[in-house]
């Protein structure tokens, strides 16, 4: 596994992306998080094809703390079944790295 991730979420609103953007970084289980949007989803729930504007937010993480992140999101999120994926980072700036496991708690 490498040693960052890009874990992704989505809100239905900006207040509610900012929020996890700021506790997940205040809680220094992300070295930053991007809030971007509104974007168009697609999905199917309960049966229904939905179409829903949301806010996208990426953080940057240690992927040692991939668990806490996920566990820290699922207990904000206003959301039934958020959706919480993480990409593995395969290259990035040897000091950003550096920067990310600095202003983390990473184990």
């Amino acid at each position: 596994m490498s040693k960052i991730v890009m874990v992704i979420t989505t809100c239905g609103n900006r207040e509610d992306a900012e929020k996890l953007a700021r506790t997940l970084v205040e809680k220094r289980i992300a070295a930053c998080a991007q809030v971007s949007g509104p974007i168009t989803s697609f999905y199917w729930w309960e049966g229904n094809l939905e179409k829903d504007q949301e806010f996208q937010v990426k953080f940057k993480i240690p992927a040692s703390l991939y668990s806490k992140a996920q566990e820290t999101i699922r207990e904000n999120h206003p959301y039934e079944l958020p959706q919480i994926v993480a990409v593995e980072i395969d290259k990035a700036l040897p000091d950003y790295e550096s920067w990310i496991m600095a202003e983390t708690d990473a184990e």
